[in-house]
């Protein structure tokens, strides 16, 4: 008995949850080499995690760094793969190069994904593996993410949502392989705090990435900076509005010190995808 199934027994999780992770571990199981895209979130550690148990060495990850994927997200991914023993890939790519992702249009992130994912398919035909998979759950087919259509024209697969995990099953299990992210709040790359119609460039992103880095250092544990040109729009929990008005004079001083020139709070706070309510 591996230790993620001594943990099971002694947490207990639903016959259900069970059925579904016996699937999952199969599904690994006949691919016989795997290389998990792998991000740092909750739902590709636990894939890793899986992954690792069941095959091994013959399950490798791959990181891959970018203009939009925030140092301590990297720092923080690279640390739990460390812990969990998984062979780590490091590699990046370059998304100012592409007209398609720095002019950014709506279909943004299917030019993102079609990069990521074709990169990742040529560091697994390196390492002579044949199946790249990637953490993308049931709920994720819900949403409007154009990425999908880059991992199915590039065939990347999806274990986790062929076997029809919810995020709050995935806590379950993160929780359960006793993961240090589980709880960890969802991210996405701060590109998708530039509306869109808005040329991206390094100077944004560093704007936005120096403001979420202020922001979660005061304690918020969900933060979105949404670049508006002069203005920065900060969502934050609906709980945690007094206590931003409780800093709003350092906030609005650190801001306007990264380059905005006016700062506003969100008042309908954080939800994912708000950028996208404009399509």
């Amino acid at each position: 008995m591996g230790d993620e199934d001594s943990l099971i027994t002694k947490l207990t999780i639903s016959d259900q949850l069970q059925f579904k992770l016996n699937r999952l571990k199969e599904v690994i199981t006949e691919m016989g080499q795997v290389l998990i895209a792998y991000s740092g979130g909750v739902d590709s550690t636990v894939l890793l995690k899986i992954a690792h148990e069941v095959l091994g060495s013959n399950a490798q990850a791959a990181i891959v760094n970018s203009e939009s994927f925030p140092q301590r997200e990297l720092n923080q991914a690279t640390e739990i793969a460390k812990n969990i023993g998984i062979i780590l890939h490091y590699s990046e790519i370059k998304e100012s190069d592409n007209i398609n992702i720095i002019s950014n249009p709506p279909d943004r992130c299917y030019h993102c994904k079609t990069g990521l994912f074709s990169h990742l398919k040529t560091v697994a035909c390196d390492l002579g593996i044949s199946y790249v998979l990637d953490g993308t759950i049931a709920d994720d087919l819900h949403d409007y993410r154009p990425g999908l259509k880059a991992k199915e024209e590039i065939g990347i697969q999806s274990p986790l949502a062929d076997c029809n995990f919810s995020k709050n099953e995935i806590r379950q299990l993160a929780q359960v392989f006793d993961l240090p992210n589980w709880n960890k709040p969802s991210f996405a790359c701060l590109n998708s705090r530039i509306p869109y119609g808005e040329v991206i460039s390094e100077e944004k992103l560093s704007q936005i990435d120096d403001a979420e880095n202020y922001l979660l250092g005061l304690g918020f544990s969900q933060v979105r900076v949404r670049h508006h040109s002069d203005l920065a729009r900060i969502e934050v929990l609906s709980e945690d509005f007094r206590e931003v008005l409780i800093h709003k004079e350092k906030i609005s001083e650190f801001l306007k010190k990264s380059g905005f020139l006016y700062v506003t709070l969100d008042l309908v706070g954080y939800r994912t995808g708000s950028m996208n309510e404009s399509l």
